[in-house]
């Protein structure tokens, strides 16, 4: 009985610092504000940095005790959706493509209250899901795009949160 007296406020301890999920925050950071993302790709649907935005900030909210505050918050997060292009893939006799992928790039800055742990720079990711020729992209880009953004929203909030 004794140990479970000594380990459980240790784990109420840690747990302040450290999430079992690898999620490592300053105890000192409590909100934070994700800006409306630019979309700056001339292929990409009108909404989709809108919506990639509040997906970003609901994985934030559920993911993290971190609260969403517009006003002066801890860490702010700001971004570009620079890419969304089609690239064929594989290629067929005849000059014919029985593949494509569909590509969606981001650009994403990082800024904290304390200065001296901002991302130096913006830093790029991406991801891509592929299609068959015989498929219209305007057909599947939603389903394309459903596949595409759980890695992209992964991979920021990894790189933010998990030093990655």
């Amino acid at each position: 009985m004794k140990k479970v007296i000594v380990v459980f406020p240790a784990l109420l301890l840690f747990s302040a610092c450290y999430s079992f999920r690898g999620i490592s925050i300053d105890p000192n950071d409590q909100t934070f504000f994700v800006q409306t993302f630019e979309n700056v790709a001339p292929n990409a649907p009108p909404t989709y940095a809108i919506d990639f935005t509040e997906q970003f900030k609901q994985k934030v909210r559920t993911e993290t005790r971190l609260r969403l505050q517009q006003e002066s918050p801890d860490l702010e997060f700001s971004g570009q959706v620079t890419g969304f292009n089609v690239v064929p893939i594989a290629p067929k006799p005849g000059e014919v493509v029985a593949r494509n992928r569909l590509e969606i790039r981001l650009r994403v800055s990082l800024t904290y209250k304390d200065e001296k742990r901002n991302w130096p720079n913006p830093r790029d990711f991406s991801y891509f899901a592929e299609f068959g020729n015989d498929q219209d992209l305007l057909t599947i880009q939603d389903q394309l795009i459903r596949e595409i953004n759980p890695q992209l929203l992964e991979d920021v909030f990894n790189a933010a949160f998990n030093n990655w």
